[in-house]
């Protein structure tokens, strides 16, 4: 096998292998993964067969002797093509051994990407990672609904939505970035003391990357915004990648109205919608708040799993 270090020349040959991979994300397009190029220093990999054929990517960074699958992505692990099967996997997990001993790394510290997001089953990493004896360092929990199957909801959320509807409450897609990040950046100051991890600059810039994939819902009365979610969304799935409530919002049940008429209303031929995770120090506190007010709305458990392989 030939592994390559990726390079610009070849971000066409990396985002058309990620376009019709099996378990791709459009986080692994190259444009989302360098808008903090900044911040990490790449070392992503193209993985070859002895007939040039590629079989994989590893969306990748370094931090002194550890590589990283991506420390500026929420999921990483490798991405593969429809053909590539479990024998090659293993090949391509001894191979990649081989070529970051020879470069000096440590450890390699490997994101799994969930199930959810599969298009085709892709748990070939996940024993390849048995089969190589690595250590599963941190498992993080997320709320998940199956949008065709779900769950109903809890009679505080059905008040809460039924509320909202009293209030003339209204829900749209909306392009007030400005004034949502506002009311975002307040709610996380104040509740959890941090600011947004995409300040307004990059989200902007990252819709303008990707315009089909990132959206802002918001929920008004009269014409001012009561709560707002960024949904991200590919394929066959919707992910809230931000959540935020003012506290008239709050009082009325604005968010909760938001997230029924996502389910009901926008997107109601998608499969899968993803809350995100509901834990703290490397998954091993619950904010058991936090998850129970997601799964109110009938989300039940999806982990995400990060290991570690100590290479010498």
């Amino acid at each position: 096998m030939k592994i390559e270090v990726y390079n610009s020349s070849l971000k066409k040959k990396w985002n058309d292998f990620v376009a019709t991979s099996k378990n791709a994300h459009f986080m692994f397009y190259r444009d989302y993964i360098e808008y903090h190029s900044d911040r990490f220093c790449d070392q992503s990999l193209l993985i070859h067969d002895d007939r040039s054929r590629l079989l994989a990517l590893l969306p990748a960074n370094i931090a002194g002797d550890i590589l990283y699958s991506h420390q500026g992505l929420t999921f990483g692990g490798l991405i593969l093509d429809i053909h590539t099967n479990a024998e090659e996997v293993l090949k391509i997990f001894s191979e990649l051994r081989f070529f970051l001993v020879q470069r000096g790394f440590k450890k390699l510290v490997y994101k799994c990407l969930p199930y959810i997001y599969f298009s085709q089953p892709s748990d070939e990493d996940r024993y390849a990672l048995f089969i190589n004896n690595t250590v599963l360092a941190r498992r993080d929990i997320s709320s998940t609904i199956f949008i065709q199957s779900r769950a109903p909801y809890t009679k505080g959320r059905k008040w809460a939505i039924n509320k909202a509807l009293k209030a003339e409450i209204a829900v749209e897609q909306s392009e007030s970035w400005e004034e949502f990040w506002e009311i975002l950046t307040e709610m996380l100051q104040t509740t959890h003391q941090v600011l947004p991890v995409h300040s307004l600059a990059e989200i902007k810039r990252l819709v303008d990357f990707f315009p089909e994939n990132i959206k802002l819902f918001v929920a008004k009365k009269q014409k001012k915004i009561m709560a707002g979610i960024v949904i991200y969304e590919d394929r066959h799935w919707l992910h809230t990648q931000y959540m935020a409530n003012t506290p008239a919002g709050k009082s009325v049940g604005a968010l909760d109205l938001i997230v029924d008429r996502l389910l009901v209303e926008y997107y109601p031929d998608k499969q899968i919608l993803d809350f995100g995770i509901s834990n703290e120090k490397e998954g091993r506190f619950l904010n058991v708040g936090l998850i129970a007010q997601k799964e109110s709305f009938g989300a039940r458990a999806v982990v995400h799993d990060f290991y570690e392989w100590i290479l010498t």
